[in-house]
């Protein structure tokens, strides 16, 4: 590896006994902090609690700058503050902060690239400056969001000390752009110990990089093996600590672990416990437990990185199973370069569940191909160790700065996939304002947005693409879309006005009625707040009256961010072509004096969601909840399989289960919806999209799209009537955060009626809840290939019914057909069902308004059940 001259400069030549220091302690008396709300004028707190201040009194010229409002608010923003107000800045202003001399900082800039009155998002490229340091240069947060699929984006470096107890930040606009301008929606400032030392330059061993004395980029920080920490779970340090699985490359990842109950972290005497959480510590990634094929692979994770810039990998450790030095020897790359030989966790720390952390800087060039960070761990042969495997707890990487003290790379490049995406979605309408997905409709009461835990999902995606896909790769960046974050949606840029149909094709316009805005505002009583029966994304949905007596849901556009046009096309296009008693019916739209407006049939009862917890509606029976399950999977089945092509939900949750008069389930919200693959196809390559908590991790991971997505967010919708609980709470122990994963857990442990609804328990017939969360179990396979049809899945739920409402007789009917079906989903009822797959709700067949179906004994008692 050929270093610069000017790198080279910034190496520091140490004696190896600098190994032995350890970092300085954390006075609490520099437990000062100051957490802006940038653009407000009043305090308020975030997601977590924090208390965000206005930040006028910091700005030494606040003449140069404006306070701004957020056009529109992403579904995917954690919280309302910091960033749905921003400070704008058309020329270089600065704030001051007050700090204590010779101490690090913690700098985190907060961006959310919205439209703020008549500026555009697309405008704003500037600089970012403290003291000698370049920050951000010729930044633009749209074309990063863009490239991440991202709403917002977090910045966060360390500073080093200030010699004069004064903090400058510096915003400036770009002066090559014409009406450019910089902005920013949150700023905190917060002191920190010094964590950073001396490190071993890969490919040098006698020559260390002084870590010390840089100012540095946080790039990633990863608890391996573990799950999303938040900053109020960190060490005292308020960082931020997300699953690292969307970075591992390959098929191989390992398997994760976790500390026993009984097993207590314990930190050396030299090691400050800020330096990682307990959490962090408490869970490893290993290779697994076939060791001759962990000497034929590597452990590995690839990261986007700038090139030029120098890294510090801080790598940390600590054993959980094994007691002995020699049991788990292993090799650590960087860049296929040896960090480390013989990596021996037990000979570092002296014992088990004894942390410890080891830092290693590598120089990434800015050549063809470089603009990745390779991390791999392989078993050390020659050690012969007892066990070939390899372990790691966590990771951090950062930036150090260069020698000019610049840390700023370049905007990444949104990839080729992402810009084919974005302009078939604006291919059939008149650009106007950058949008994003709305998620209420009829009837819903407003649902309540889950909460986000998954992996740092857009990093992945973006990260990927160059690998995975081909496409063109930028700089990526420590992106946190945690907190509330609940869906991820692309974002479209539209301009101009709406006039009657130009957003909705013809052969859509002619299936479905267009009203005028006269008779929706009538039937509105002029959009009555009164009225209002739920609220989301897109808007507010209002119970309404059309043609003189008949009731109607109808989901208005907020007019002022004119958010979800994609999803309003989308929406109609695919309404109008399909009826089906299980999917939600569309009656017509209004598009006028730049309104969006939907008009669907009236749902009496709401949200399936709203009568399962957090409400003080009446429960549901077990025999009410297995009859919607099953109506929503008829929805679901006639959508893959009997409309004229497969269609995919793509936003499958309990908010988006309707329930009418007489608590018939119907599938809602298609505005995320997608044709699926063609007879020569296996799968849809798109952005991912989705709710975080029902979201398919094949999907997530490799961006390609089947029904088997459907399939796996039915199967949280199983796990949630069942238990009651929202697929996502943060508030719960880790393991139990995700209802899918604990739901999982539970089953395979045989302990699953410890989690289900209270109220149901006794009331369900063992070999009826049996084959209800086998049938969950098996939607919730990792691999789509392994997951059921949802023709599959619905032949389960009718038989799961009829050992509910009548065992003997369900068994007997079946005998020697299924035999241990309630295990598995066999090739015998797999062709038994194709004859009702193509009848379902198909175009030309026989729908679920039919009575008649001429099929098996089996299949006519479980499509007309005794007493239904």
């Amino acid at each position: 590896m050929n270093i610069s001259t000017h790198v080279l400069f910034s190496i520091v030549f140490f004696s190896f006994f600098l190994s032995s220091l350890h970092v300085t302690s954390y006075s609490k008396s520099d437990s000062y902090s100051f957490v802006l709300n940038c653009g407000s004028t009043t305090a308020g707190p975030d997601a977590d609690g924090r208390n965000w201040v206005p930040d006028s009194k910091y700005l030494t010229l606040s003449d140069n700058s404006i306070p701004a409002k957020a056009d529109f608010q992403d579904p995917s923003l954690p919280s309302l503050v910091p960033y749905m107000s921003a400070r704008i800045f058309t020329s270089e202003s600065t704030y001051r902060f007050s700090v204590t001399p010779k101490k690090r900082h913690w700098v985190r800039l907060h961006f959310y690239p919205s439209t703020y009155s008549t500026l555009n998002a697309s405008d704003a490229y500037f600089s970012v400056v403290s003291g000698d340091f370049t920050l951000l240069n010729n930044f633009s947060a749209s074309i990063t969001a863009q490239a991440l699929t991202q709403a917002y984006i977090v910045r966060e470096f360390s500073l080093t000390p200030s010699d004069n107890g004064y903090l400058n930040i510096t915003f400036k606009p770009t002066e090559k752009r014409n009406g450019s301008y910089a902005f920013v929606n949150g700023i905190e400032i917060i002191p920190m110990p010094d964590v950073f030392e001396p490190a071993i330059l890969v490919g040098f061993s006698d020559q260390f990089v002084d870590a010390d004395s840089s100012t540095l980029q946080t790039m990633y920080r990863l608890n391996v093996g573990g799950q999303y920490i938040p900053t109020k779970n960190d060490s005292g340090l308020t960082r931020t600590w997300y699953d690292d699985s969307p970075y591992l490359f390959g098929a191989s990842f390992g398997v994760t672990s976790e500390a026993d109950k009984n097993v207590k972290i314990r930190y050396p005497s030299d090691m400050p416990k800020y330096i990682a959480p307990v959490d962090v510590y408490s869970t490893a990634r290993t290779m697994g437990p076939d060791l001759k094929i962990n000497q034929n692979y590597n452990l590995t994770w690839v990261f986007q990185v700038d090139g030029n810039f120098m890294y510090l990998v801080r790598f940390h450790f600590c054993e959980l199973q094994l007691t002995k030095i020699n049991q788990r020897v292993f090799d650590i790359y960087l860049n296929n370069q040896t960090a480390q030989e013989a990596a021996d966790v037990i000979a570092w720390s002296g014992s088990k569940a004894v942390p410890v952390y080891k830092d290693y800087a590598i120089y990434v060039s800015d050549g063809a191909g470089d603009d990745e960070l390779w991390v791999a761990l392989h078993p050390s042969l020659s050690a012969k160790p007892e066990f070939y495997d390899a372990i790691l707890n966590g990771m951090e990487i950062f930036k150090l700065n260069d020698t000019s003290g610049n840390l700023a790379g370049p905007n990444p490049v949104p990839s080729q996939m992402l810009l084919k995406a974005e302009s078939e979605e604006a291919r059939t309408f008149t650009p106007s304002k950058s949008t994003s997905h709305a998620h209420v409709i009829g009837g819903a009461a407003g649902g309540a947005a889950a909460f986000g835990i998954v992996a740092a999902l857009c990093i992945a995606i973006y990260q990927r693409k160059k690998r995975v896909l081909g496409s063109e790769s930028g700089t990526s960046g420590w992106l946190p879309l945690y907190g509330n974050s609940h869906t991820t949606a692309s974002k479209s840029t539209i301009s101009g006005k709406s006039t009657a149909s130009s957003n909705v094709s013809s052969m859509a316009a002619n299936l479905c009625r267009h009203f005028s805005l006269a008779e929706i505002k009538h039937g509105t009583k002029n959009f009555e707040e009164s009225e209002v029966i739920g609220v989301g994304g897109f808007g507010k949905v209002y119970k309404g009256v059309v043609d003189g007596g008949t009731k109607v849901a109808i989901k208005r556009s907020n007019p002022s961010s004119e958010q979800g046009v994609h999803e309003f096309q989308t929406e109609i296009e695919m309404l109008s072509k399909l009826r089906h008693r299980h999917l939600v019916s569309l009656i017509g739209y209004c598009e006028e004096n730049e309104e969006m407006i939907l008009v669907y049939d009236y749902m009496a009862y709401g949200t399936l969601r709203e009568h399962l917890y957090k409400s003080n509606k009446p429960p549901l029976s077990w025999k009410q909840r297995l009859e919607i399950c099953i109506g929503s999977a008829r929805g679901l089945h006639y959508l893959h399989t009997g409309a004229k092509y497969t269609i995919i939900h793509r936003d499958v949750k309990t908010t988006n289960i309707l329930l009418d008069e007489n608590w018939v389930a119907k599938v809602s919200d298609f505005g995320l919806s997608k044709t699926g693959p063609n007879l020569n196809q296996t799968h849809v390559s798109t952005v991912v999209k989705g709710s975080f908590g029902y979201l398919d991790p094949e999907y997530f991971r490799r961006q390609q799209l089947t029904e088997k997505s459907d399939v796996y967010s039915f199967g949280v919708v199983l796990f949630e009537v069942l238990c009651a609980r929202p697929a996502l709470n943060p508030s719960l122990p880790k393991e139990q955060v995700s209802l899918g994963d604990w739901a999982l857990h539970c089953q395979r442990k045989g302990i699953l009626e410890d989690i289900i609804d209270p109220l149901l328990k006794g009331k369900i017939n063992p070999e009826c809840l049996k084959k209800f969360a086998d049938t969950a179990e098996k939607c919730l396979s990792d691999q789509g290939l392994d997951r059921p049809s949802m023709g599959d899945v619905l032949w389960n739920l009718e038989f799961a019914l009829q050992l509910q409402e009548n065992p003997d007789g369900a068994k007997l009917v079946t005998e020697g057909r299924l035999n241990n079906n309630s295990q598995d989903f066999t090739h015998d009822h797999d062709m038994g069902m194709h004859g009702i797959n193509l009848s379902i709700g198909g175009e030309s067949a026989v729908s679920e308004e039919s009575d008649g179906l001429n099929t098996s004994a089996v299949f006519s008692q479980l499509i007309n059940p005794k007493g239904r």
